[in-house]
Order: C-alpha cells, then structure tokens, then sequence
C-alpha cells in the first residue's frame, strides 16, 4: 500500500451530513497513505496533486455484482435475442456450458488476459470495488485484481453439479454432487487469497443458485462463511422457470422462501436479481436484512424490466450492479433510474442521490464496510473522480442529476483504490490498456471458434 500523499480539487465534493447527500463546492480532498486526511478549501501540499476544474469528488463507486469471464462470453452475441431459445435466459445453455468448456481450453495465461480486461473495464466504468462471482476454475481473477489495485471480493463458485442442464420446460437437472469438491477448492481459495494486498483482496461465500444448490450445500456455505466473516451471495429469482423449479422440489417454497427455510436470508446475504420475486417475498427480504442486487441493463436487453424501484418500495437495501454487460456504473445508474420511472410511471422514485447512495453508501453497508463509500476524514481513500466539463454535460445546474442522467464511462476521470491512483486522465496507470484489451479479446476468441459456442450462439 503506498504512502504517499494525493491532493485532488473538486468543482464538487459529495460528502453526507446527517445521512444525506450534500455537495461541497470548490474543496479539496487530501489523502496520506491508504486514508482520506482531510477536506480543505485550502490547497494542501501533497506529493501528487490534481487540480483539473470542473471535476466532482465521489466516494469510491462499488459494483458488487459482476461477471468479467462469462459476459465477456456472450458480448454481442446475445443482444436482439440472439441465442436464446423462445427469448429465454442464456445462463444454462450459453454461460455455464460455455464457460466450463473456456476454462478447459485456456492456458492460464488466456484465462489472466480475460480476468485483465475484465479488470480493466471495470477501473474505466469507474468502480473501485467489484464482488465478482466466478467459477472456481479461474483462479486468475484474484491475480489480476492483486496487480490492478482494484478493491475485490472474489466469490467463486459453488454448484451442487458443475454440469447443470436446463431442459426445455427451463428446469435445470443434476448430473452428480460437486458441493463437496467445491467447498474444499473455496477453503484453498480462501487460505490463499482473504486478506491479501493488505486487506483489499477478500472472499465472499457464492453458492451459484437456488436451482443449482440443494439444501445440503447451501447450509453448508451458510454455516462455513459466519464462522469466518465473510459475505454471502447468490443468484434468487433470474426467472419464473427458476420459481417453477423450486417449487416442484421444496414443497411449493419460493426462492426467497426457499433460503429463509436454510437459515440464509439474512443481513449477510446479497441476493442478485431477484425480478421474479413476489411482493410477499421481498416484503420476506426486507423483514430479514437481505439486500438485492438491482443490475437492469442485462434484463433490459432481453426485454425484461429489473425495477431498483420496485425493491424500494418493499423497504429492500438495493445496490446497483452491472452483471458484467457494460460494467459502466453510471450508465447502469441511469437505466435503472429510467427503467424504474417507466414501471411505476412516476417522476419521482430512484432519484440521482439515491442511486448514488446505491453505489457507495449502501453497497458499503451491505459488505459491512462503514471505512467504504463515504468521503470524511479517516475513511479509507477509495474515490472515484468525473469530469463535468464535457459538452453533453453542460450547462450544469445539478452535478448529482448530471451523472445520473447525461453521464457515462467516458467521463470518468480518475479512479483511486487505498490511496493508490489506478487511472487518470481515463487512462489506466497500472498497464497497458491496448496490450491487455487485444490478448483478452484474443483468448475469448478461441472460445467462439468452439464448435458448441457456434451451436449455442445459433440458438
């Protein structure tokens, strides 16, 4: 972790006061070693400083639900309903298949290329955290992240079979009992990598689905992530097939009820999706601390309305992810502001501070981390820096509007993880952007020459 000092300027500064948003204008934000030092309207010294006008200072934005390998899989084969069978989801007959055999034909350095472009993504879409659920046979995401500086929380896998198959009614089948070998390759991931890079690499227990989990693992990962502290996170509710399913096994139980009858619906728990839940479930959710992880522009792009404010109204923390489409956080932000005004057909719900909130704020509750997603004095020097002098962003009246609706990755300037600067300038620091996008493209390549990727993609 370095110890050197940084003093960056901002047109705007958006600290809380009293648990609301508040902007500061024209102060500066001094960071020594891997903590926020102070907020000045007096320029400090410091050993870097960035004095750019026209730049807001915001808490570092956390992405807590991301796939770098398998949506990199599927970009632009999967939007137009391309590859899906009757518009329905592509995990069981595009992604898992597809990854599972990606996995076997990459060399590790193929699969690092892939986890550093995933990487690099997300540092430009402006996240300085990422929860990023995987499967356990690419153990390179924790390598890239070490090297990239970015704040991770690496979730690989758990399936009660690795070989899950989805007929053609959507319910998804068995084929042998993996849960045991994957409990033992999470513990050798955890040994190795929870605390690494002095703190910023951890681990978060992921259980890959309640139609992928039988109750005997997901206790299991329940009972093994409380005794060491970490996060839990799963996918609940991708689709009706998914709330069909459970209910033919358990006893006509929901997702939701599904994991409350396990003992996981719980403050611990970050549950993605969620958009076939009912009323009565996320009512269920918000009784029991759980939060959602709301990312609408994978849904969106099938046709398919993932409403943050929907989970509100219920009373559910709801954080915003990109699922790995995209990974641009502000834009994520403004589909779900506009996807949300659309279903309920009101103006006023998912307003730009409270999507904001979704992405420091509450993202660092739902980790547990109060260090995380606030900009004062002692918190940890995690920021995430935009510039607003673009001319789609002017004239400018109200920052936090601005980002919401007329902002994009291409405005994020600079990104800082425990003090370190990783991009400036939108420009990654720590490698080469052209090297690590060409050798990433090239090894998910390899995998769209598979026979049964072409098969899938044709769908």
């Amino acid at each position: 972790m370095t110890e050197q000092s940084t003093a960056i300027f901002g047109s705007f500064v958006l600290t809380e006061l009293d648990g609301a948003p508040r902007v500061l204008r024209d102060h500066w934000v001094l960071t020594e070693g891997g903590r926020i030092a102070a907020l000045t309207t007096e320029r400090p010294r410091a050993d870097i400083v960035l004095d750019a006008p026209g730049r807001i200072v915001l808490p570092g934005l956390m992405n807590l639900h991301n796939h770098c390998f398998s949506e990199a899989v599927a970009r632009t084969h999967s939007e137009d309903g391309a590859g899906r069978k009757n518009n329905e989801s592509i995990v069981y007959t595009v992604l898992l298949p597809l990854t599972k055999r990606g996995i076997e034909i990459l060399s590790r350095e193929e699969r690092m290329a892939v986890a550093r472009l995933g990487i690099l993504q997300l540092l430009k879409g402006g996240a300085t955290s990422v929860m990023e659920p995987f499967r356990n046979g690419i153990p390179e995401m924790f390598d890239a992240a070490e090297e990239m500086g970015i704040r991770f929380w690496g979730a690989p896998y758990l399936f009660s079979t690795a070989d899950a198959k989805a007929d053609a009614s959507g319910e998804v089948t068995y084929a042998g009992d993996d849960g045991a070998a994957d409990l033992a390759a999470w513990d050798a991931l955890h040994a190795r990598w929870e605390g690494a890079a002095h703190g910023r690499i951890r681990l978060a227990m992921s259980p890959h689905a309640t139609d992928t989990c039988a109750p005997d693992l997901l206790r299991a990962c329940a009972a093994r992530a409380r005794e060491l502290g970490v996060p839990i996170t799963t996918h609940l509710a991708q689709s009706p097939q998914e709330v069909a399913t459970i209910g033919r096994r358990h006893g006509g139980r929901t997702p939701a009820e599904y994991l409350d009858w396990l003992g996981l619906l719980a403050p611990d728990l970050l549950a993605a999706h969620c958009i076939s839940s009912s009323d009565s479930d996320l009512d269920l959710m918000a009784a029991r601390g759980a939060t959602v992880l709301n990312c609408p522009r994978v849904f969106a792009r099938a046709g398919t309305t993932a409403s943050y404010a929907r989970f509100r109204a219920h009373d559910v923390r709801t954080v915003i992810g990109t699922d790995g489409y995209n990974m641009d956080l502000l834009g994520e932000m403004n589909a779900a502001a506009l996807i949300s005004k659309i279903t309920t057909g009101r103006a006023d719900v998912a307003t730009a501070p409270e999507l904001l909130g979704a992405v420091t704020r509450d993202a660092a509750a739902a980790v547990g981390r109060n260090d995380l997603g606030a900009i004062r004095p002692g918190a940890t020097a995690d920021l995430t820096v935009v510039d607003l002098t673009h001319p789609h962003l002017q004239p400018l009246h109200d920052p936090l509007r601005a980002l919401a609706w007329l902002a994009n990755r291409a405005n994020i300037d600079a990104v800082m993880v425990d003090g370190r600067l990783l991009l400036h300038g939108g420009t990654l620091l720590v490698g080469d952007e052209h090297a690590i996008t060409a050798a990433g493209a090239r090894a998910i390549q390899r995998i769209w020459d598979l026979p049964e990727a072409r098969a899938a993609f044709a769908g």
